[in-house]
Parts: C-alpha cells; sequence; structure tokens
C-alpha cells in the first residue's frame, strides 16, 4: 500500500485528490497495453479501505485478463440474448424516466453517439456500440464485482464506496476505468463462465487499462450540476 509522504505540502495533497476524482471517466476505448497483476493488486487493497458498516466488506471482485475475459466476452456475445430480454437480479434503473434525470439520460447518450457519427435512427450501430460493454472495450482487465443476495441494501451503499475507491485509484496510478451495469442482465452466462456460486448476485463489471486517446468515444465530457442544485445549507 502506498504510504503518505509527510512532506508533502497539504495543499498539494488536495490538488492530487481533486484530481484524481474529476478527471475519473467512463472511457470507451482502451488500448491493449497489459496492467501488471501487482498493479491491480495494488488498486484492489488501496479500494479495500472504504468503509462498510460494522466493517462487513461485503466486495466479492473476479479479475479476469487474456483467456478467461474472451471467455466472459463469447458467453454473452454467443448467447443470442439483446439486453432487453435479458433480466438482472436487481432494478438498476427505475421502470419509468422522469426529469430531471431523464433529461440528464438523454443528454450523454446523444453526446456518446455524436462524438461516433451515430445518429437516432441508427438502432444497428447503437447496439453495436453498446455491445462493446462485453468485450470490455478492449481494456485489458475486466473485472465483475458481486455481494452475497443475503446482504440488505446497506451493504449495497457500501459497495458502492468500494468502487469509487477502486476508479479513483487507477486514476493514481494513470489508469483509467469503466463501471458497467451493463453486464447484471447477463449473471447467468458469466456465473457459468467464471463459477460464481448461486448465493452471489452480480452487481455490474468494470474495465480497467490505458486510454486510447485516438479514439472519438474518449472526446466526451459528461456535465455536473452546480452544487447549489442538489444541496440545501441550513444555519
Amino acid at each position: 500500500m502506498l504510504a503518505r509522504d509527510e512532506n508533502t505540502p497539504l495543499h498539494d495533497e488536495v490538488a492530487i485528490v481533486d484530481e484524481a476524482i474529476t478527471t475519473r471517466r467512463s472511457i470507451r476505448a482502451f488500448r491493449l497495453d497489459p496492467v501488471p497483476e501487482p498493479t491491480i493488486r495494488e488498486i484492489l487493497d488501496v479500494a479495500s479501505w472504504a468503509p462498510s458498516g460494522t466493517n462487513m466488506q461485503p466486495w466479492r471482485v473476479y479479475v479476469t485478463t487474456g483467456e478467461a475475459k474472451e471467455r466472459v466476452s463469447r458467453a454473452i456475445l454467443g448467447s443470442g440474448l439483446r439486453a432487453e430480454k435479458a433480466r438482472g437480479e436487481y432494478k438498476y434503473y427505475p421502470d419509468k424516466f422522469f426529469e430531471p434525470y431523464y433529461a440528464r439520460r438523454r443528454a450523454v447518450g446523444f453526446a456518446l453517439y455524436g462524438h461516433l457519427g451515430i445518429g437516432k435512427r441508427d438502432v444497428d450501430q447503437m447496439r453495436a456500440q453498446h455491445d462493446r460493454n462485453f468485450v470490455f472495450f478492449d481494456a485489458p482487465v475486466g473485472m465483475i464485482f458481486t455481494i452475497d443476495r443475503r446482504l440488505n441494501q446497506g451493504s449495497w451503499v457500501d459497495y458502492g464506496m468500494f468502487l469509487q475507491n477502486i476508479m479513483i485509484a487507477a486514476r493514481a496510478r494513470g489508469l483509467h476505468t469503466c463501471p458497467q451495469a451493463a453486464f447484471a442482465p447477463y449473471h447467468q452466462q458469466i456465473r457459468l463462465v467464471l463459477g460464481i456460486p448461486d448465493e452471489e448476485i452480480v452487481i455490474c463489471g468494470m474495465a480497467l487499462g490505458y486510454e486510447d486517446t485516438s479514439k472519438p468515444e474518449n472526446n466526451l465530457r459528461t456535465e455536473r450540476v452546480s452544487v447549489e442544485e442538489f444541496a440545501t445549507f441550513l444555519r
């Protein structure tokens, strides 16, 4: 684990942490350059310091590279199932979107397809782009995250902090990620390939690697609303 350098000025530490957070983006095209296993282990070790209720640490990670990662991709892409027919074991999105969330969702979708030159009616191209999830956008590392189905909502909250820690720790090492809920509906296919026990729910996947800066989809920059829009200060 990385030790804190006590000689680093506080303002420099703030800048380092803030940069790791604010430069985290969902990268959708990676270089093939491998990530050393010790680096992956280090990232997961750092991430494991996420808080969890009574220190339960509810996360379980399946790290795939090489042939193992390709088996996951083949199992999903060869299943013949479309996302609208496959069903995850939990609901990620609401049954019906409403404002302001509907507008935000549409904005990022249109922006991504705009960078790729995909029109609103290019359904086949949209599906092809969505299927890029299942090759982890060509990242050399693909992770699948599960949680014991006997745990409750509080542990899912804890899990989010663990996932965020992974993404921030990756940025600190010059790596990028893409968290991928798209894997959840294909839990049956993933379960068979990776030997995931029945008591574990597939939450999501995550691509990890080096950004391919030559790809137009990586030019996407999403926006964030101002603090005034989501925070209430009471004095």
